[in-house]
């Protein structure tokens, strides 16, 4: 008998408008946890990994992990995994929230969703009572809209809603899935997954509950990582200032990258940083489901500020308050195109929000547009409006047209990289497998280097966070010094956090997969050790790869721009430095038991339980 899990999928296929409920078989859900270990392994076994991204053969999986929806500290999250459209790689993308612990609710562990319907449509599940429904009423509308009108529409009460927006429609490759309005599965383009599947959005209402296999010791070990949250500072810096705090240490260690990383640190970073939102916008935090942290950001333009970057008179630009920024955002919307002004980022995070559309990418595929057109390749008869660095008002209309394809939007719509392709200038994509780097500049953390190149699903910051170690004092950021060993060790982690269902965020304030392991034993019933558990993050670690080499990428997929590499910064606490990835690149391969050529042996596929894939 499975407790926690409910060991059963739903799949659904919106060509053949058929839905079926399945059983997960119990060695898989031993073997990969659930989350996005379990949507990783069907993702392998079942799909092409050579397949169209935007073809109804690619697969989108939903999944929460097994202790999503229980009382564990930001039980939220469920991860996003198809073939992404930005990389052409497998992609993973994580969203807390409350839809997660309401699929859990129904009593899904897992959704598949297959093909491509004849017309827009969206998806409501009550239970057991599944349907596939007209979305004409809320196609070509925004996220917020969406999620309000659907919900008026179903009549039900606790309703939660994941849906897209008009960018994951008109298949921008890095529009996003949102669900409660301001929640993301981000990056990788699965909102234009969705988008290629006429599926405007999912709504969830579950009233199943989860078993817990043993209360008692569950309660335990739950008071124990309660315990450590409540005094860990970083959980308490989270909770006050959210994550933007991040602005000021990482442009303190000339790692802030800086209109397209030509540049380590940025002048108007204290505009943009923790303080400064909190003291001058911020009205309240949010939390998601079951978070005792808290970081959400709700935020409120000044009188002044209602009317500023008024780039046209469209009625969603007439917003007063939503959500964020956080320091990722705040970063590629700032700093990454030059802009400074704090109003002018809160608005264009809110445009992302609502649109449905990745900050990060958005904001980087911008800058390398700036950068080509203050190098004069891309000219104004190219575009509507001068596109320097530091203008706040190419910044919000950018956002804009880009979601709706307007104009020069169609070119951005496409990522950074095929605009250097398209251009003849590659050297402006900063990025790793066709996705844009997030906020660290690897000159400035030289572990983020490796941890960025050996990402699988592209360019990444949540699989090794090595500014943890580089800025602690443990390691000196700008040595290669056991930075392959810890980057590999820690993706392990990660991955098996990421496999449960909770929030990566619970690390950051201390309690990370050491004390998960024992919640999920207790919840499980199953004999999960710390051992075990990470050795089950490798296992899933290692099945990406492999998925990935079967999509026919390579080593040669390991690797970051030339500028990374070969310019330095001028001047900074990074001045001077390179990325050495050469050194760091074959101490990783071997830290994993890969080969030279980074596929993994069958010695270690066999001691993972994956030598017969």
């Amino acid at each position: 008998m499975l407790h926690c899990w409910t060991g059963k999928l739903l799949r659904i296929n919106l060509t053949e408008s058929r839905c079926t409920v399945e059983d997960i078989p119990s060695e898989w859900l031993h073997s990969f946890i659930g989350g996005r270990g379990l949507a990783a392994k069907y993702l392998y076994e079942e799909m092409d990994p050579k397949a169209d991204p935007l073809s109804p053969e690619n697969k989108l999986i939903l999944a929460p992990g097994p202790l999503t929806g229980t009382p564990v500290s930001s039980g939220a999250r469920y991860m996003v995994v198809t073939k992404g459209p930005l990389t052409n790689a497998i992609t993973t993308s994580n969203s807390g929230g409350f839809w997660g612990p309401e699929l859990r609710f129904a009593g899904y562990d897992l959704l598949i969703i297959e093909g491509k319907a004849p017309k827009p449509s969206y998806i409501s599940i009550h239970n057991d009572r599944v349907e596939i429904r007209d979305a004409k009423n809320v196609w070509g509308k925004t996220v917020p809209y969406t999620e309000d009108k659907i919900r008026d529409e179903l009549g039900v009460p606790g309703t939660r809603v994941s849906c897209i927006g008009p960018a994951g429609e008109n298949l921008v490759r890095y529009a996003c899935i949102m669900n409660d309005k301001h929640r993301a599965a981000g990056r990788s383009g699965v909102g234009a997954v969705m988008g290629s599947k006429n599926l405007k959005a999912i709504a969830v209402r579950g009233t199943k509950g989860v078993t817990i296999a043993n209360p008692g010791k569950f309660m335990k070990a739950l008071g124990e990582m309660h315990g450590v949250l409540k005094n860990s500072p970083g959980r308490q810096g989270l909770t006050e200032l959210g994550t933007a705090p991040t602005m000021d240490l990482v442009n303190e260690f000339g790692g802030l990258p800086t209109r397209n990383f030509k540049e380590g640190q940025f002048e108007h970073a204290e505009n943009l940083n923790g303080n400064s939102l909190k003291d001058q916008r911020l009205v309240a935090n949010k939390a998601c489901f079951g978070c005792t942290i808290a970081c959400g950001r709700v935020t409120q333009l000044a009188d002044e500020g209602h009317d500023k970057f008024m780039v046209n008179m469209h009625p969603r630009n007439w917003k007063e308050a939503g959500e964020g920024f956080e320091y990722e955002a705040g970063w590629a919307l700032g700093a990454d195109t030059g802009v400074g002004d704090i109003d002018a980022v809160i608005k264009a995070n809110w445009l992302c929000n609502d649109l449905g559309m990745d900050p990060i990418s958005m904001g980087a595929t911008l800058a390398a547009a700036m950068e080509l057109y203050e190098d004069g390749v891309i000219d104004d008869s190219m575009v509507e409006m001068p596109l320097n660095f530091g203008s706040a008002e190419a910044l919000i209309r950018m956002i804009e047209a880009t979601a709706y394809r307007e104009g020069f939007g169609d070119v951005l719509a496409e990522g950074s990289k095929i605009l250097g392709d398209k251009f003849k200038r590659p050297d402006v994509f900063m990025g790793v497998k066709g996705q844009e780097f997030p906020a660290y500049d690897p000159r400035g953390f030289q572990g983020m280097g490796v941890a960025y190149a050996t990402s699988n699903r592209g360019a990444c910051h949540l699989r090794a966070w090595t500014p943890a170690i580089e800025t602690s004092g443990a390691y000196d950021p700008h040595t290669t010094d056991g930075k392959a060993k810890w980057v590999a060790e820690e993706q392990n982690r990660t991955t098996a956090h990421d496999a449960t269902g909770i929030c990566l965020f619970t690390g950051a304030g201390g309690a990370g997969i050491n004390f998960l392991t024992p919640l999920l034993a207790a919840a499980t019933g199953e004999d999960f050790t710390l051992e075990r558990v990470t050795k089950i993050g490798e296992r899933i670690w290692n099945i990406e790869r492999l998925w990935n080499l079967r999509a026919g990428l390579s080593k040669a997929d390991d690797n970051l721009p030339q500028r990374l590499l070969k310019d330095a910064h001028k001047a900074g606490p990074s001045k001077g430095v390179t990325v050495n990835l050469d050194k760091m690149l074959p101490e990783y391969y071997a830290e994993r038991g890969w080969d030279l050529e980074g596929v993994p042996t069958g010695t270690k596929l066999s001691e993972l339980g994956l030598a017969s894939m």
